[in-house]
């Protein structure tokens, strides 16, 4: 059941074998993959696993990250970006100068930040409002589970309540930041005042059932121990078996900074991060997408975790501050151009997407389309060979793009074919 690969760690196989016939990783096949020395062998079991989910797709969005204020209530010991009223590093942004900020050809602005002890439930209204009114084909993606619940707390309003209002008000996804990792520990230690596992999952599980879907994270490389990583992806498995509400997994690598927690020098290894990306796509099963998030790996990194099991690269992001204010190596923002070379490099399809992953623009030549849920084996198998490139995507969006000239070939809808006839 091994063939193509040759291991060097003898734990793999059988883990391998699971994997192929479909049976679900447990607490101990995800430390074993951990502790492996074998990364090339981990990195190819993960890349088939991706493959078989997104072909040679790799997503990224143009999107604008925004940090509307670093004034925030918290002193989480791993947070540099946070700070108090009155400091000389403070900031607040009015609904204004966040408008400022936002262009019409995004398709994401991103924003979360502190938790302000002054702003008043209206102003994040109408910040959602403002910017929906102004640029109507922005999706909004905002507020972690930590502000949903400050929400919850400082304005009187339930879970539910605080997330139907936002949701009239223009919010289409959330992160899935304020998780960092699901260790009541690892909590006590560094964010002792912060929401734990149980409200991050009630906050959403109250998502998914209003139809607002949200991402999820791990912030490793810190204290945390292999098993108390392989603890949270499983974690995650459950609840996204329960609400299929998950859009992507993002792996999150902790920068030091100043926080004292490591010296500020000690940054994960390539190692370690390839390892978490390709781990991390093994043991979801149930996610589609995992995140290679170059902000946090450098674009080297992530580059090469697009062959270790992701298939996403976040996005342009624009101004990144939390990241970077930690000692973040990264630049703050990648030009589109970069982006999609980054990708290509890596051998994948650069595929431009909107919030909820539907493909907008493919930026590379020799694409097939491919609809997932329809077994053509032997059809794409012959593409393949003759080195055109698979793209998973839905019917309708496969028409669409086609009469865009980027898509060569696919199973097409009768009502397509008759459409493009004169072309296809």
């Amino acid at each position: 059941m091994s063939r193509g690969l040759h291991f060097r760690d003898k734990s793999l196989p059988p883990i391998w074998e699971k994997v192929q016939r479909g049976d679900r990783l447990s607490l101990e096949d995800g430390v074993a993959l951990f502790r492996t020395s074998d990364v090339i062998s981990l990195g190819k079991m993960a890349h088939h696993v991706q493959r078989q989910k997104s072909g040679d797709a790799v997503y990224f969005v143009l999107n604008q990250k925004i940090e509307p204020t670093n004034i925030c209530v918290l002193a989480c010991k791993f947070c540099d970006f946070a700070t108090k009223p009155g400091r000389p590093d403070a900031y607040e942004m009015t609904i204004q100068n966040i408008l400022a900020k936002l262009t019409p050809e995004i398709h994401e602005v991103h924003l979360t930040g502190g938790l302000h002890p002054d702003w008043e439930w209206d102003y994040y209204l109408e910040m959602l409002r403002q910017i929906k009114k102004n640029f109507p084909n922005v999706d909004i993606k905002a507020f972690t589970a930590v502000e949903i619940d400050f929400f919850h707390k400082k304005f009187k309003l339930s879970i539910e309540e605080v997330l139907r209002q936002l949701k009239e008000a223009g919010l289409r996804t959330m992160p899935g930041g304020g998780s960092e990792v699901f260790s009541e520990r690892v909590r006590r230690r560094l964010f002792s005042s912060k929401i734990g596992a149980k409200t991050w999952f009630e906050v959403h599980r109250t998502a998914h059932k209003l139809g607002i879907p949200t991402n999820s994270t791990i912030l490793y490389g810190h204290i945390e121990t292999i098993e108390e990583r392989v603890d949270h992806l499983l974690r995650l498995r459950g609840a996204q078996d329960e609400t299929g509400g998950f859009l992507t997994f993002i792996p999150l690598a902790f920068q030091p900074g100043d926080t004292g927690i490591k010296p500020s020098n000690r940054f994960t290894s390539a190692i370690d991060d390839l390892k978490m990306i390709a781990v991390s796509r093994l043991m979801l099963d149930n996610f589609q997408h995992i995140k290679a998030y170059w902000v946090m790996l450098t674009e080297e990194v992530a580059s090469v975790a697009l062959n270790f099991g992701a298939n996403d690269m976040d996005g342009t992001v624009g101004g990144e501050k939390i990241a970077h204010d930690a000692g973040a190596l990264s630049p703050d923002r990648l030009a589109k151009d970069q982006i999609i070379k980054i990708i290509r490099d890596a051998g994948k399809i650069p595929v431009e997407r909107d919030v909820y992953y539907n493909p907008l623009s493919v930026h590379t030549s020799n694409v097939i389309g491919k609809i997932p849920y329809l077994n053509s084996v032997p059809f794409y198998y012959h593409l393949e060979r003759r080195q055109f490139r698979i793209l998973p995507i839905s019917p309708r969006r496969m028409g669409v793009l086609s009469k865009e000239g980027q898509i060569e070939a696919g199973l097409f809808s009768l009502a397509d074919y008759i459409d493009q006839r004169g072309t296809l």
